[in-house]
């Protein structure tokens, strides 16, 4: 099978235009110059064989090349080079391409076109590592065919290209002298150290005379005047000595070509992440990750987090920390020399955890009992091996699934598993024995189970040898190398080894990735399931890579998540090796190791890190190709500096900073179709420059800080006889006592926790979402969910009744006979700390019901009450258009609502001219209870013919009404409604708390107690 490459793809064609329209004018030539130094002739006495070098010629001159730059950059939304930008002496142009949308392809065609149209023929490509080497070469021979048939004047075969390889110099001379088309692929490395003038007379192999090659190598190769393409230039020009050796080959011209330049010089074409996104020219992008909630620790847990020695040493820590309601949560902590887990934590798991030393240099701590965790390692964690299980298990589900969608379009389905240790894919003994390591033994049995399930026999019916099928389906990529058997020292066996990637073994497996890169891709071959090691990732880049799970060694972290998602972008080939295009059938699912909001935070950043796009940023030359007209069949645009006009009109608005960072006030005139340009313009050019800013601008849900309004004090009402009346009946402090029998509430705990305490390990969720990026950033939609159970013995069990007793307060005796009474106790093995959380909450809610039952509130005092003047002291600010109404009855200007039941209420209050005023009564107006302090909602004063005052506190819940409530909010509503009965008595008044639920309800209820 073979990959078809399309001519025409109009991307890629924009891209080729940008580099050879810059040499418009050019006519074709070439010149010549001898390949024999004058030293060599002399030496030989003879002239006949003074081959003759070919070379590439410029004609056209700087000022055209100018011209020609800016019209090519103005036609691409860029930025117009100036004038003295643009050396002909040293030409720079930069071309940027998202990762696998054919940047590799492009060039090679650019070279093809700069051939028929100018006669250019010497080029070389400088790449910065041996795995795109390998890629390079790969493409030149895959391409051969595909450019003989669109090119067929060039006389182009394998022998057009070669790598540069110090030990065959003959090459360089066959460059120089070859008058068709030569292309030269050197790793930038290698060539560097080849012509470093500091270096030893052995390695200085093209700066020194060659008498075999009668020139010294180096001006073989300047004599040609080269067009030089820097392939990743960050990477490949990225010392001092790497740009001087390209320099170094008197390039007529010098073409990058990245998609994460750092240095961006006349950049000249931009198809950037957004941009390919956009167009579906590379893989929709799919984050799942598996997290675990509520697992049971096995004693204490400690993972530890970071190491520092800034202000002396210290560690930082996360553990177990308990909070006030007795519960556990996770936190990070700093701890020194002498810290006593005990006392930060408050839990008797930490009792023996002591810290005894920080080493620094070592990466570890140690405790007096001994422990030792070493930096990003953990103990009494969930078995980092069962979540590894569950993620291989997710990835061979997602794989399936497109198996059973793609399979039958003639797209075979390819999962990438990177891991940073051989041993979890293969181990041997030692006499070279292979066995399967645990990663690997995992993905057997998984692929096992889940074969077998309906959904996938359309794939599976025609198994026979489910053993033989399995170890057939997988297999590893790693660098080998040899080792003596035990038995025979001379024998020698083959084995995987870890590498860094760079070194000489990994070019051997490079090769091989390419090699099978094709095959890969066939029915024929059964290899579906792929595990290499992480170090090589760079070189992998097949197209139909659809799912990418890194199994990350226990405390390991990558944030480098461009680089994880970059070897399953491009988009997928069928059988006929024709690209498949849309979203429907590429959609690339990464395993991540975080959970999907970090991913996504982590990719944004990094795509802004390495491509320098600023999500939600407009620049000066923002709108340079809005097209304005047509002069035949060429566009006109409108220009940088109408475009810098429009850009600095934003920012005087305040539609944008100084930065070009879309503000609010912006995205709230985009949504309302408001938008104020500055000047006018044809419709069609207004709708463009419209839809340059509202993509910039990406999502347009924004509270509007325009229309924040800080809420004054009404002194009509606030100093009205009305408000004051009603204010003095309801301002008294009260103090309240309790009485309960201890039998019922011991056996009304036993049946709650009976009835409603269930526990289970914790679970494994799998969460599942789609991304979105644009210009105004990168974003997830609705996650999808699945649950598994965590599965985990729990070795060491607390001290279940001393724990209660601390924070129930009840004695030990009662304790005990609520746990031997309950028929679940079995849950308190399977999770210790939540069947603990569990039963407290249950103790301590039955206990404050128990109170509720037999409470008695007392007014204080008369000088124990809320003073009517701290509603002078409150600033309370609130939007117009979602949460304040304008008012005309209460203390306040406007109304804060925080529900749609609230904000009827007020409008119902506002318009009901029986009520006389009204307060949202402010958080600082609280009723001390045994379940917490209660802040009841409305202060009302209701008066029917001029005569009868009723005076009510309200409280509004939803339209399910009181039955429905939680026992703890019913609980403190009962004892409100107490101590306004002890109001009521205490200053003669009829003032009462009632719950409701609409407007309506409350006119009903205040006209039943006329």
């Amino acid at each position: 099978m073979k990959i078809k490459f399309v001519s025409g793809l109009e991307h890629q064609q924009d891209a080729v235009e940008a580099i050879v329209d810059i040499f418009k004018g050019q006519e074709v030539c070439t010149s010549n110059f001898t390949v024999f130094s004058p030293e060599y002739i002399n030496k030989q006495y003879r002239t006949a064989e003074n081959n003759l070098g070919f070379a590439n010629k410029l004609q056209i001159n700087e000022a055209q090349i100018i011209d020609n730059a800016q019209k090519i950059q103005l036609r691409n939304g860029l930025r117009p080079s100036l004038s003295n930008e643009i050396d002909i002496n040293n030409l720079d142009f930069s071309i940027e391409m998202e990762t696998g949308t054919g940047k590799t392809y492009v060039y090679l065609k650019t070279i093809m076109e700069m051939q028929r149209q100018y006669g250019f023929k010497k080029f070389i490509i400088v790449v910065p590592s041996i795995p795109i080497k390998e890629g390079v070469f790969k493409s030149l021979q895959m391409t051969v065919d595909h450019f003989n048939e669109h090119y067929p004047e060039a006389v182009y075969n394998e022998k057009s290209f070669f790598v540069y390889d110090s030990s065959d110099l003959s090459s360089v001379r066959d460059f120089a002298i070859n008058d068709s088309l030569q292309i030269m692929v050197i790793n930038i490395q290698a060539f560097a150290k080849d012509i470093d003038e500091t270096a030893a007379k052995t390695n200085r192999i093209l700066l020194d005379y060659n008498d075999k090659l009668g020139y010294k190598p180096i001006s073989l190769l300047q004599n040609t005047r080269p067009f030089v393409i820097v392939d990743e230039p960050q990477s490949t020009m990225s010392s001092p000595l790497q740009k001087k050796s390209i320099k170094n080959l008197n390039p007529l011209a010098i073409f990058r070509y990245s998609a994460t330049h750092t240095e961006k010089i006349n950049l000249m074409y931009k198809l950037d992440a957004v941009d390919a996104y956009n167009k579906q020219l590379v893989k929709q992008i799919e984050v799942a990750s598996v997290m675990v909630d509520g697992a049971a620790s096995s004693g204490a847990y400690i993972k530890l987090v970071s190491l520092q020695n800034r202000n002396g040493i210290s560690a930082k820590v996360e553990i177990d920390v308990k909070g006030r309601d007795g519960k556990a949560k996770r936190e990070i902590k700093e701890i020194k020399q002498n810290t006593d887990l005990l006392q930060i934590t408050k839990l008797p798991q930490y009792a023996d955890y002591f810290l005894k030393d920080i080493y620094i240099d070592q990466e570890y701590i140690e405790f007096t009992n001994g422990t030792e965790i070493s930096l990003g390692h953990s103990i009494g964690a969930v078995d980092d091996l069962m979540i590894k299980r569950f993620q291989i298990r997710k990835t061979i589900e997602e794989h399936l699934d497109k198996e059973v969608r793609l399979n039958p379009k003639g797209i075979k389905v390819l999962s990438l598993f990177f891991i940073d240790s051989v041993k979890h894919y293969r181990v041997y003994d030692e006499e070279g024995n292979q066995q399967n390591g645990d990663y690997a033994t995992i993905f057997e049995e998984e692929y096992k189970k889940l074969i077998k399930s309906r959904k996938y026999q359309s794939i599976f019916n025609e198994i026979k040898d489910l053993d033989s099928e399995v170890s057939q389906i997988h297999n590893g990529y790693f660098s080998i190398d040899k080792q003596s058997k035990a038995s025979n020292k001379k024998e020698k066996f083959e084995y995987f080894k870890d590498t860094s990637g760079s070194v000489k073994a990994d070019e051997d497996t490079y090769n091989l990735i390419m090699k099978d890169k094709e095959k890969l891709l066939s029915f024929d071959s059964k290899l579906r399931f792929i595990f290499s090691h992480s170090a090589l990732k760079e070189g992998w880049d097949n197209p139909n890579v659809f799912q990418i799970c890194t199994l990350k060694e226990a405390g390991q972290s990558d944030n480098k998540r461009r680089q994880e998602i970059g070897r399953g972008l491009r988009l997928a080939v069928n059988q006929d090796g024709e690209r498949v295009y849309g979203f429907e059938v590429n959609t690339l699912t990464v395993m991540a190791s975080v959970s999907y909001e970090q991913f996504v935070e982590e990719l944004q950043k990094n795509i802004e890190d390495e491509t320098g796009i600023k999500f939600g940023i407009l620049q000066t030359h923002s709108f340079s190709n809005v097209v304005i007209s047509m002069n035949g069949n060429e566009p006109e645009y409108l220009g940088h500096h109408k475009s810098e006009e429009v850009f600095n009109h934003l920012l005087l608005k305040g539609y944008i900073n100084t930065k070009g960072k879309i503000q609010d006030l912006l995205k709230e005139d985009i949504k309302q179709g408001a938008v104020d340009l500055g000047q006018d313009f044809e419709k069609h050019v207004e709708e463009q420059i419209i839809k340059e800013i509202t993509r910039t601008a990406g999502r347009l849900d924004v509270k509007n800080n325009a229309t924040k309004e800080i809420v004054k004090v009404n002194k009509q009402v606030f100093l009205s006889e009305e408000f004051k009346n009603l204010w003095d009946k309801i301002k008294f402090k009260t103090t309240y006592s309790v009485d309960f029998k201890s039998e019922t509430l011991i056996k009304e705990c036993i049946k709650n926790i009976s009835n409603r305490l269930v526990v289970n390990g914790g679970k494994l969720s799998y969460n599942k979402t789609k991304l979105d990026i644009t210009e105004g950033g990168v974003t997830f939609n609705d996650p999808k969910t699945n649950y598994d159970v965590v599965k985990q013995e729990v070795a060491a069990l607390p001290d279940i009744i001393g724990y209660l007793q601390n924070e129930t307060r009840l004695t030990r005796k009662s304790i005990v006979e609520i746990l031997r009474g309950c028929d679940n106790l079995n849950f308190f093995k399977i999770n210790p700390q939540k069947y603990i959380e569990g039963c407290i909450d249950i103790i301590n809610e039955q206990m404050r019901l128990h109170i509720v039952d037999g409470i008695v509130y007392k007014k204080i005092g008369d000088n124990e009450f809320y003073n009517q003047e701290l509603f002078e002291n409150e600033e309370l600010t609130g939007y117009l258009k979602s949460n304040m109404i304008e008012s005309s009855k209460s203390p306040f200007e406007f109304t804060i609502y925080d529900s749609n039941i609230e904000k009827e209420l007020s409008k119902e209050f506002e318009k009901n001219n029986n009520v006389k005023v009204y307060a949202k009564l402010p958080d600082w107006f609280k009723i001390e209870t045994p379940l917490g302090n209660y802040n009841p909602d409305w202060a009302v004063l209701f008066e029917v013919d001029g005569k009868e005052q009723l005076y009510f506190v309200v409280e509004s819940k939803g339209t399910l009404g009181y039955d429905f409530l939680r026992p703890a909010e019913q609980g403190k509503i009962d004892c409100g409604k107490k101590h306004f009965e002890e109001l009521s008595k205490a200053t003669k008044s009829n003032i009462k708390l009632e719950l409701v639920s609409n407007g309506e309800d409350f006119v009903d209820l205040a006209l039943s107690k006329l």
